[in-house]
């Protein structure tokens, strides 16, 4: 049975965006708040490169130093226009020769493309990697249990991020998260174990807040090209190098690091109102103009929404409002990192 069939066996549903459902909201969130879930991370697209040259060309044009990835080893990364204009983030996860870009499903055929005009000569290839290999998220306070009894004990240990598992890779993320990106048949398997070890199946949307909630934005459509990477605090994150060599729009991610021109930064808000990626925030004192916008959201059980946005940071203290300067209030909540503001002009 391939992925999709199975999940539809044990009651998920899938939308347009590829993004998965479950029923009974309530409980997967709770199971998020004080046990575990697992989401099957469809809304994420994978792509292999392989090759003796594929380190030294994803150092080329990601913003990361992928030269220094453990193996096996993962990381966030980015990639942008020669302005220094985001056009995806990724995950990074590198084994020896091969690698493997975790990013959104929409963004997918396009950024493939573009990096396969630019490998040319080098001796890498990029494929789609979703037909042989799928995501599964695994997430909440009991996480970190239940993947030392799937995988044993020393797996993914306080020095470790990433290790090889049968069928595929695991990796440790910020915020009491794990993912296990394996072949659908292991897949299938490590689910039904997971279930019987007390896990939630839980919607796209509660490990999107996982994402939020660890200050970890992904470039949507909506948002393509909106941000330089330190807009999106991707610095801050580990997704950017600033002693490594030349990649796109680097000179202009220097310029902005080093003559204090970040005026943007990302952050966490609450909302009672619905918000999506894209949507204008506004502040009081940009005199009716925009601030900056969403750059991701998801809602909550009890039907308040969460986001990152990415505004102005003199806006902060002034307020933040939705779509427009009279509409809903955003209240500002905390991030587990510093948001740098010396970098402020």
């Amino acid at each position: 049975m391939d992925w999709l069939a199975f999940l539809g066996t044990q009651g998920a549903q899938q939308d347009e965006a590829q993004a998965v459902h479950f029923p009974n909201d309530s409980a997967q969130h709770q199971a998020f708040d004080s046990g575990v879930t697992i989401t099957p991370l469809t809304h994420l697209g994978l792509i292999k490169l392989q090759g003796e040259e594929t380190v030294p060309f994803l150092q080329g044009q990601l913003s990361s130093d992928v030269k220094k990835l453990s193996s096996p080893g993962w990381q966030f990364s980015s990639y942008s226009t020669p302005k220094g204009r985001m056009l995806a983030s990724f995950i990074v996860l590198r084994d020896g020769d091969e690698a493997l870009l975790q990013l959104p499903t929409p963004l997918q055929p396009a950024i493939q493309k573009r990096l396969t005009m630019f490998i040319m000569r080098s001796k890498t290839k990029a494929t789609d990697a979703n037909a042989e290999l799928v995501a599964l998220g695994l997430a909440g306070p009991k996480a970190a249990g239940l993947v030392s009894s799937l995988l044993g004990a020393d797996a993914l240990d306080a020095d470790k991020t990433a290790a090889r598992i049968a069928g595929g890779w695991a990796i440790r993320l910020p915020g009491e998260r794990f993912q296990l990106i394996v072949d659908a048949a292991t897949a299938q398997a490590l689910w039904t174990q997971c279930l019987a070890q007390g896990a939630v199946p839980a919607a796209t949307r509660v490990w999107t807040l996982g994402d939020i909630r660890a200050g970890t934005p992904w470039v949507l459509p909506a948002t393509q090209e909106e941000f330089v990477p330190q807009m999106a605090n991707m610095e801050l994150i580990g997704a950017v190098s600033f002693q490594k060599g030349c990649y796109p729009g680097q000179e202009i991610v220097a310029r902005t690091q080093y003559l204090g021109k970040l005026k943007r930064r990302t952050f966490r808000v609450r909302a009672s109102a619905p918000m999506a990626a894209g949507e204008p925030v506004f502040s009081p004192e940009m005199n009716g103009q925009a601030s900056g916008m969403v750059a991701m959201a998801t809602p909550l059980a009890d039907g308040s929404w969460e986001a990152l946005v990415v505004v102005q940071m003199s806006s902060v203290e002034h307020g933040l409002h939705l779509q427009a300067p009279d509409g809903p209030t955003l209240e500002c909540l905390t991030l587990p990192y510093p948001v740098v503001e010396e970098a402020q002009a």
